[in-house]
């Protein structure tokens, strides 16, 4: 790579004795200011385009071995067969490799951003108070805004170390991309893959445990894996993102095929009647499946930041997805949205979108903070209401989430990342009952027009004191999720003279369908504000709960 940014330590990056504490490393300075990380994405873009020639050219050595079978026999036939196998695993085994460039540069280009938007702040702080920085990246008084003296020097040394802050972010990531591009060209030279031992974690293996057996694998290994096992590498939680990446989008075809397999078992249309009905109810939520994954495929395609990593896939059902903006693993904050009722494969693309929303937010709260995204879709979300007034559906999603945020915490680099787990609806249930009666390995806990979430005050949670979070619209229709037999009440007491007085007094005005409203002052937890937005407008960009969601990931 080669950036070549200033690193703390060299002459002209610090403020020591013989240093310009106003100076910055011309070349790394220069460089930055002029670098375009989106044609580094780009390019990692490209590199992971040849997969599909690649996995082209290996499906027609499948084809010309099975030709050979039909046509010719004998220890000559054999060894044909064998030579041609070992040239269709040769082009499978570099799969994982070319998305595994794409990853690095595109993680590269994402911290170089960050690089660069964290320089552009400092030159804004620097013309916001009277100074110059020039093309070498040192800070000095503007001749003409003279300012007093004694400001002048700590706020010369305060923007100067955001400079160097900066340049010290683009010179940590390229050389960490120079070290994992340089170890791909080496394995182009000693061999992309190497079978691993044969152990493997059982299913009931902990993030933890899973890590260390991960940890303990060579790249060769890993690729091997990832190639050979991509079904068993893209589901385990501990797993780091970028390899849980590789594996399932090597199955994303797959994936999709089983779709447009189901598409064609309830294509063929049945005499008139119930059967039929049923046949064509199937149908619509295959297509609208089938349209949800290709949604999912074309931003998975998409070149410019933040790049997007699949962690899980699931076409079964009414589909399942985890999709990651930016890479949780290397983020200093990371924020995982459930979402709630009717959620399923078709709205994956739509939801993947709102937790967009609140990582742009944050990017233009904290430019250049590092952050990433987690829509978490791994639970069987209720289709109608009479199943949403119940809780098995979030009693059963507890231990997927509670592993997952587990495994986040478990292949983090770093020091640990602030995490927030955000459910809207009934996600809001499923997050509350997997703290509750499992723990969340989570920093903050957010619900959005939420229906109550199975405690009856925050402390219930195991949070830390103060990190509980909740918003409920003014014109949200979940205000109305009333218990049946509070409804039952309520109804008998609107036909008495007394109904209006004694529905002011009503100490019970705060119960839900599952407790206490969590943005009741007396549940213990901090609110934040929403507008007239409706059920569904948390996100809404002129929505003030947009703004809040972002500032309690960013720990604002």
């Amino acid at each position: 790579m080669r950036l070549r940014a200033g690193t703390p330590g060299t002459t002209g990056t610090t403020t020591g004795r013989g240093a310009d504490p106003g100076a910055a490393s011309a070349a790394g300075y220069a460089q930055l200011w002029r670098a375009d990380p989106g044609a580094w994405a780009a390019a990692g873009v490209a590199w992971r385009g040849l997969a599909d020639p690649l996995r082209q050219r290996a499906a027609g050595l499948d084809a010309r071995v099975a030709a050979l079978r039909l046509g010719w026999s004998g220890a000559a036939a054999s060894a044909a067969c064998g030579q041609v196998g070992r040239l269709r695993d040769a082009l499978a085994d570099v799969l994982p490799a070319l998305i595994e460039v794409d990853q690095a540069l595109a993680e590269f280009a994402a911290r170089l951003g960050a690089a660069k938007a964290r320089l552009a702040a400092a030159v804004a702080h620097a013309d916001a108070g009277g100074l110059l920085v020039d093309r070498a990246g040192a800070v000095r008084p503007d001749p003409a805004r003279p300012r007093p003296a004694d400001r002048l020097g700590p706020a010369v040394t305060q923007v100067a170390a955001e400079v160097r802050a900066a340049l010290a972010l683009a010179g940590a990531a390229d050389r960490e991309a120079t070290a994992r591009l340089g170890e791909l060209t080496t394995a182009a030279a000693t061999g992309w893959v190497s079978v691993p031992p044969g152990w493997r974690p059982s299913p009931a293996a902990g993030p933890a445990e899973v890590s260390r057996w991960w940890a303990g694998l060579t790249p060769a290994e890993r690729r091997w894996l990832t190639g050979h096992e991509p079904a068993r590498v893209g589901r385990l939680d501990g797993v780091p993102v970028a390899a849980r990446d590789q594996a399932n989008r090597l199955l994303l075809a797959g994936r999709r095929e089983e779709l447009v397999a189901r598409l064609r078992r309830v294509s063929k249309p049945l005499p008139p009647g119930p059967l039929e009905l049923a046949r064509v109810a199937r149908l619509a939520r295959v297509e609208a499946a089938l349209r949800g994954l290709d949604a999912l495929g074309r931003r998975l395609a998409v070149p410019g930041p933040p790049r997007a990593y699949l962690l899980g896939l699931d076409p079964g059902g009414d589909g399942r997805a985890v999709v990651a903006l930016g890479n949780p693993d290397r983020a200093g904050a990371v924020l995982t949205y459930v979402p709630g009722m009717t959620a399923d494969l078709a709205d994956a693309p739509g939801e993947l979108g709102r937790a967009a929303r609140v990582l742009d937010r944050c990017a233009s709260l904290g430019p250049g903070e590092e952050t990433a995204a987690v829509l978490w879709l791994d639970y069987d979300a209720p289709d109608f209401l009479p199943e949403a007034a119940r809780s098995r559906q979030a009693e059963d999603a507890g231990p997927a989430l509670h592993r997952f945020q587990e495994g986040l915490r478990a292949s983090h680099e770093g020091p640990p990342a602030r995490q927030t787990v955000l459910g809207h609806s009934y996600g809001s249930l499923v997050v509350g009952l997997a703290a509750r009666d499992h723990g969340l390995s989570a920093d903050a806990l957010v619900f959005v027009g939420s229906p109550g979430v199975g405690v009856e005050h925050a402390g219930e949670l195991r949070v830390p004191p103060g990190q509980v979070w909740a918003s409920t619209a003014p014109d949200d229709v979940i205000r109305l999720a009333r218990p049946p037999e509070e409804l039952a009440r309520r109804a008998i007491l609107a036909g008495t003279p007394l109904g209006p007085a004694a529905a002011m007094l009503d100490g019970r005005d705060h119960e839900l369908w599952f407790g206490r409203d969590p943005s009741d002052p007396g549940f213990g937890g901090r609110r934040f504000p929403s507008g007239r937005y409706g059920h569904t407008g948390y996100w809404e960009p002129g929505n003030p709960a947009l703004d809040g969601m972002a500032r309690i990931v960013l720990g604002r």
